[in-house]
């Protein structure tokens, strides 16, 4: 008796947000949108407004369109998520810089229910960047057009959902191809060291040689020489630009005052980790900023220890 063997389903949701602002502790989501995705077909969507119980931002409105009006009668964040749980059940999240629609979600989640998502997430902005590092964006339209989608991004959750559903299958292969290739080479990693060496060697020399150009440059528009037009069409051209020093504690209090801390500060993470593991550092900051974190990863750093040419023989 020959058994039937049940296909294996690849099952992805691929979804998209539309927030109240950028800050997943303080702004709420105002439209979900996912679609599910078996074998790299769409089979299921859904959709929903939200009625965030708070201000939409005049800056957020621009990009999504969605106006207090329209999420007015919606349901709230209560009555939405149960229906949003059942529909992403426990598939990984497939989302275009991820932790963006994976934090409000999560947020929302620890609110209403007291726990973490369980999903895991799949970054396609992260796999974009690895695959095409060439590329001068990466957002979705660049990623639609790097693989001939002529579909218009028009930042409303279901359809971006559903552009990142059709790109997601192309990125992917090529994504698993690089992986692919790189587990290939390991068994040439001496050779490619000794490549890698010669690169880096030629790259440095041509960054010093730019450099000594670029100075060449800057003393010709010192002199105020006029601008130069290569017979390629590129134009050398020198503009100048002012550099302000600001009232720092004022600015904090005004960003802080208009909840624009998310775009205007990037955490410098490396000193975080430096204050909690300083011993002459107060104990309960150092507990403040431990409880600050959500998840670890361990990160690897390749780094290229040149040899100790101190104790050379004379």
């Amino acid at each position: 008796m020959v058994e039937n063997k049940v296909e294996e389903q690849d099952i992805k949701i691929v979804l998209d947000l539309e927030t109240t602002g950028l800050d997943y502790k303080r702004e709420k989501i105002i439209e979900f949108a996912g679609v599910k995705l078996v074998n790299n077909q769409i089979t299921e969507e859904f959709e929903t407004l939200i009625n965030p119980q708070q201000e939409i931002r005049r800056s957020s409105i621009e990009i999504h369109h969605i106006t207090p009006e329209m999420v007015e009668n919606a349901p709230t964040i209560e009555e939405a998520m149960p229906k949003i749980l059942d529909f992403i059940k426990d598939y990984p999240i497939v989302a275009h810089n991820a932790i963006f629609d994976y934090s409000f979600l999560n947020q929302a989640h620890r609110t209403l229910y007291g726990e973490r998502l369980k999903n895991s997430k799949i970054d396609t902005f992260h796999m974009f960047k690895e695959v095409f590092p060439d590329e001068p964006s990466h957002g979705l339209e660049a990623l639609l057009r790097r693989f001939n989608i002529n579909l218009p991004v028009i930042h409303r959750a279901m359809s971006d959902a559903k552009e990142l559903a059709y790109v997601y299958p192309h990125l992917r292969l090529f994504y698993e191809k690089k992986l692919s290739w790189q587990f290939s080479q390991l068994d040439n990693i001496e050779y490619l060291f000794e490549r890698y060496l010669r690169i880096q060697s030629t790259i440095q020399i041509m960054q010093s040689e730019m450099a000594d150009l670029k100075s060449v440059f800057k003393l010709y528009f010192e002199e105020n020489y006029p601008e130069i037009t290569s017979t390629t069409g590129e134009i050398l051209s020198c503009t100048t630009r002012p550099n302000y020093n600001y009232d720092a504690d004022k600015l904090a209090e005004i960003i802080m005052q208009e909840s624009l801390h998310a775009k205007a500060f990037k955490p410098n993470l490396n000193y975080v980790e430096r204050l909690i593991h300083d011993p002459n550092v107060e104990e309960e900051l150092r507990y403040r900023l431990r409880d600050c974190r959500i998840d670890v990863k361990e990160a690897k750093t390749v780094s290229i220890i040149k040899p100790d040419t101190s104790g050379a023989k004379l």
